[in-house]
């Protein structure tokens, strides 16, 4: 009997830290938790899925993450003769980047969350180290580094998106989620003197260096004014859109932790008028917001840093009533905005993020830069043999691990429907998106949901309430599941 592989890799995690949780009080819970069985049922990977399809083409993949090498596997796993070509320049591009969020608490190391690109690459899958520089769907091919030509039958974009800090100005820099290490460290000022950022891997570790010079400084604050740590939500869509309020109650946890929370004031300065996008998460984090002292301000864009007096430049925009239209019997609405400055002693910076340049000009680009898709299918508007999932896709909601999960299964269904020649696509994606919001160090609260804005809980759990086997989920089931699982194509 062959071992299941994502369970010895989750009590592999949980031996890790022993001091939370030991593995006989694991293996007790994950033998009665519905929890459990959801993730480890059917999960003993090894097992030779059956083939499916006789279909052939060339299929050509740009980005070679989570959603790449994911729908790789899965396509592998499912085509008899499969002719598979990844597209990607970064040996590390398989790295956990939801783990970002923990290196950056303090909980994980940064070598817990790198990984080689070339150890998930699937058997038979063909592999170009480098960077798709031209697009041409219209001739069925892509440029790689300006200089080789790739044909394909099929394309795959899954290139995810890039970090513009240097949007921001002050900062400087474009990097990836899925670097280690970057001239956004080392010349553009995040990662020191107060300015921190977890959304790639040497700032991660870096943000918990700023969260231990934020306590310590805290320890030696005397003033009556409190110490002023500032967290940013930016007007872009963004990856992991918990991540900005993650590493909030992170921080309130270690400053608890420390005895100097009183001496800190948290502040979140978010570019959008609410909490989250569905109504019942909303208000469920306005109240633990509320129970935990933060203080907030909508509407309020960063725009500008001034890292040498710590001062942070936000543009604060709202709408009031204009000229009252006396044929449509209502007034004008009128946008005003202006500019907020506000000191600080620690910043987290969620940067603004974009398709890469090369998408966003190229004909299977949009006028915003995504990659425009059926929603639905994940299909191209334009380019029936061109598909697209992941962050880069023009999908509402869908920026998250937990919704590749489900958009690659379909992505697959379909494009090998599509190349066997049937005239409609089997398989539909319903928005489905999953944030586990840690709450504390012990908490998380499992807020899924899809296009309906609706709670759409996998459990017989109030899902608004934050709970320890969430965390159980987040810390210690969730990297095997993706690392054995989504990236063997069967999670």
């Amino acid at each position: 009997m062959k071992k299941n592989v994502i369970l010895e890799e989750i009590l592999a995690e949980v031996d890790k830290h022993p001091e939370i949780m030991s593995r006989r009080e694991a293996l007790k819970y994950l033998t009665v938790s519905p929890l459990a069985a959801s993730i480890l049922a059917g999960a003993t990977v090894g097992a030779t899925s059956a083939v499916a399809s006789n279909a052939k083409g060339k299929i050509v993949i740009v980005g070679g993450g989570l959603a790449g090498m994911s729908t790789a596997a899965r396509l592998n796993n499912t085509l008899s003769d499969a002719d598979i070509t990844i597209i990607e320049p970064n040996p590390l591009s398989t790295s956990y980047q939801p783990g970002q969020t923990l290196v950056a608490a303090g909980l994980w190391e940064k070598n817990d969350i790198l990984y080689n690109r070339d150890d998930y690459l699937p058997s038979g899958v063909k592999l170009i180290k480098g960077s798709v520089t031209a697009f041409d769907p219209k001739n069925n091919k892509v440029t790689v580094d300006d200089a080789e030509e790739v044909t394909y039958d099929q394309l795959i974009v899954a290139t995810g998106v890039e970090l513009n800090y240097g949007k921001i100005k002050g900062l400087k820099g474009i990097t990836t989620s899925a670097d280690a290490d970057s001239s956004v460290v080392k010349s553009g000022g995040v990662g020191k003197d107060g300015v921190y950022s977890l959304y790639f891997a040497n700032g991660a570790e870096d943000t918990w260096k700023g969260i231990q010079e934020l306590i310590e400084k805290a320890k030696a604050h005397t003033g009556s004014q409190k110490l002023q740590a500032l967290f940013t939500h930016p007007a872009t869509p963004i990856k992991c859109g918990g991540a900005p309020k993650k590493i909030m109650y992170l921080t309130h946890a270690r400053l608890e932790e420390a005895g100097v929370r009183d001496k800190v004031e948290l502040i979140f300065y978010p570019n959008g008028q609410s909490m989250f996008g569905v109504p019942e998460y909303h208000e469920a984090i306005l109240q633990q917001y509320k129970d935990r002292d933060f203080k907030w301000h909508y509407a309020h864009n960063l725009v500008e840093i001034d890292t040498a007096n710590k001062i942070a430049i936000f543009k604060h925009h709202w709408q009031e009533k204009g000229e009252y239209d006396k044929d449509l019997e209502e007034y004008s609405m009128v946008n005003k905005n202006e500019r907020v400055e506000v000191k600080y002693d620690f910043i987290h910076i969620t940067p603004p993020m974009q398709a890469p340049k090369v998408v966003a000009t190229s004909e299977i680009g949009s006028e915003k830069g995504w990659v425009p898709v059926t929603k639905e299918t994940l299909q191209h508007v334009k380019f029936s043999n061109v598909w697209s999932l992941g962050d880069v896709a023009a999908i509402p909601m869908g920026k998250t691990g937990g919704s590749v999960r489900k958009q690659y299964k379909v992505l697959v269904d379909n494009i090998v429907a599509s190349m066997e020649g049937k005239s409609a696509l089997p398989s539909a994606y319903g928005g489905y998106t999953v944030c586990p919001l840690i709450t504390g160090i012990g908490t998380v609260m499992l807020a899924e949901f899809d296009w309906s804005k609706k709670p759409t809980p996998s459990f017989p759990l109030d899902p608004t309430k934050e709970r320890w086997i969430w965390w159980l989920l987040k810390v210690y089931a969730l990297k095997p599941m993706t690392m054995y699982g989504m990236l063997s194509g069967r999670a």
